[in-house]
This record gives C-alpha cells, sequence and structure tokens, in this order.
C-alpha cells in the first residue's frame, strides 16, 4: 500500500470488518469519515478520538494536540483532556523532548485541555519521532452532532482555507527546497499558518447553533472531508470550486511543488452541514467571534459533485495526501 491513511476500501474489508465484538454503551463506532468513539453515561457522553502526527518535524507538539483534539471538537464538544504517547528514535536528546513537550503544553493551554498521562520512550522502530494523542470531551446526550448528520438540502460551509495544514508544515520543514521558487515573505507568512490550526472554538459553536453534520479536515484535504462527510451521511454533495477559499501563499507553494491544495492535509478546516433555517445564525456567530466561513456547497440525494469553472466533475474518495507527494 502507498504511504498515507489506509484506503477506505482496505477499512472496510480489513479493519471495520474485524470489530465485530459489541457493548451496548457504545453509541458511536468506528465508521468511514466518523472520527470519534461516543461512549454513553446516562445523560452525558463521553466523546474520545485518536491521532498520530507523521507528516511533521517542526511543529509535532502542537499539532499532535491539536489534532485529536479538533476530532472531539467536530461533535460540537470541548475537549478536556489528552492522553500523550512519544516514540522517539534513539538519538533524541533531553532537549528534543523538552522542546517538544513545551510546545504541546502551549497549545494544550491555548484551549484551554490539560494534557493528561500517557507514555513515552525511545525506540529503534522509529527513524523519527511520532506523536499519538487521544482527546477526551464530554457532552450532553442530547447535543450529539456527528459526520453522519448531513441532511438533504443542507448548506455545505467551511471555515478558514483550504491546505492551512499542509502549508504551514511545508514552510516549516521545507523552507530550503522552496527558497528561489517562492518569496521569503511567503514563505514567513505561511509559516505562520500554524496558530490557525485549532477548530475548537468553531466546533463549540457549531454544536451550539445545532448543525446537523461536522468533520474537520485532516489527510486527504477538503475535497477528502467532503467526500466522507457525503459517505458517513449516506447522501451526495455539490460543491464549488471557486467558492472554496484558498490563500496566495498555499496558491504559491502548491504550484511551485505541483500539488493540489484541494487535496492537502488541512487541520484548522471545518466542514459543516447546516440546515436553512441554522444558516444566517451560524454565520453571524461565526463572524461575532472572526472566524472565516465560506458556503461553498449543499448536501443533495445521490451524486457527489464538484464543479470546476463549468465543467462538472466527479468528486473522488480521499486517496495520498498531497503532502506526501514532497515530505
Amino acid at each position: 500500500m502507498k504511504i498515507g491513511k489506509v484506503p477506505t476500501e482496505i477499512l472496510e474489508e480489513v479493519i471495520f470488518k474485524n470489530i465485530r465484538h459489541r457493548r451496548s454503551e457504545v453509541l458511536v463506532r468506528p465508521g468511514i469519515g466518523e472520527d470519534c468513539a461516543v461512549v454513553d453515561f446516562g445523560d452525558k457522553v463521553c466523546v474520545m478520538s485518536t491521532d498520530p502526527i507523521t507528516g511533521a518535524v517542526k511543529d509535532i507538539g502542537s499539532l499532535s494536540i491539536h489534532i485529536s483534539c479538533n476530532d472531539v471538537a467536530s461533535n460540537g464538544v470541548e475537549p478536556v483532556g489528552v492522553m500523550m504517547t512519544i516514540l522517539a528514535p534513539v538519538g533524541t536528546t533531553k532537549e528534543d523532548l523538552d522542546y517538544v513537550m513545551r510546545e504541546a503544553n502551549k497549545a494544550a493551554a491555548s484551549i484551554n485541555v490539560e494534557i493528561i498521562g500517557g507514555h513515552s520512550e525511545i525506540t529503534d522502530a522509529v527513524n523519527r519521532m511520532v506523536i499519538t494523542t487521544t482527546a477526551v470531551g464530554i457532552q450532553s446526550k442530547v447535543s450529539m452532532v456527528t459526520s453522519e448528520g448531513a441532511k438533504i438540502g443542507d448548506t455545505v460551509i467551511m471555515t478558514k482555507h483550504a491546505g492551512l495544514e499542509g502549508t504551514a508544515i511545508i514552510a516549516g520543514d521545507l523552507e530550503d527546497t522552496l527558497k528561489g521558487k517562492v518569496s521569503q515573505e511567503i514563505i514567513e507568512a505561511a509559516k505562520d499558518f500554524a496558530d490557525k490550526i485549532s477548530v475548537v472554538k468553531e466546533g463549540i459553536l457549531a454544536g451550539k447553533v445545532g448543525v446537523n453534520s461536522m468533520h474537520d479536515v485532516t489527510e486527504g484535504g477538503l475535497l477528502g472531508a467532503l467526500w466522507e462527510l457525503a459517505e458517513a451521511s449516506g447522501v451526495g454533495i455539490e460543491v464549488y470550486e471557486d467558492k472554496i477559499p484558498v490563500r496566495e501563499e498555499t496558491l504559491e507553494i502548491c504550484n511551485a511543488l505541483s500539488i493540489n491544495p484541494l487535496r492537502l492535509i488541512s487541520s484548522g478546516v471545518m466542514v459543516l452541514a447546516v440546515s436553512e433555517d441554522k444558516k444566517k445564525q451560524l454565520m453571524e456567530a461565526f463572524r461575532q467571534q472572526k472566524i472565516e466561513a465560506a458556503e461553498i456547497g449543499r448536501i443533495v440525494e445521490k451524486d457527489r459533485i464538484i464543479f470546476v469553472g463549468n465543467e462538472r466533475k466527479v468528486l473522488q474518495a480521499p486517496e495520498v495526501d498531497e503532502l506526501y507527494k514532497v515530505i
């Protein structure tokens, strides 16, 4: 198999097929486009998500916190704590670990999350540091939001701009490669995208408004996340490329490396499906909190389409993220 997430068809045929034992307390189980597990605790539910960081080097501490907390926020939940496992290669120094943990703590504090435990070890099983985090949140059962709730007629909204995380990673880790291809001003501005990686604020806001579905954008980029949201909900989707915000920094860096910004890992971006009667309220809530948001499409009965100019193209399932073509 290629580097990156296990393909959708193999997830279904091998991974999900072999998870057969069930408990009645589990309300949300593994599925395409569903990043969180939800466990019943009476009037409350516990929402959990786990993710590794494998495609970045410089910001691995902060990214590891945000990526799993973003998944929990996609259920409209405020994350409370994070468990953190660090596998570090032989040769890692005390200073390396100190830097990672300082960055992780800074990220956790920025979204009011506590690092509540985990594991750390030096091992020859990896050739660079790998961090896996598991985020935990608590929510009222009646307020649950999942990826599978999109309804026909919903408006599709995205926050921020496509390719956000991937642009930051490339600018930080491949600065020498980019020099001479894009300006230093573009590189420095792109590095600052790392400060926008969290979607906790918009997730909590959207949960309060009452959206039908949310999904944060990770590997596979914006188009992959839109396909996953539609797949999880068993619906179609129509998206308009000319309505998708993409920053100039992302366009220049992606053009220089011949990669597609709409298929580039984009933690920091949330896609949401919201009913017509709540759309205005949601957009106003985002505006008041200075969260960029754009209407980019709608939920339809069956076909999954992206309109590129006057051309109608099939929206494909996520494949290898564009980041792995250059990292």
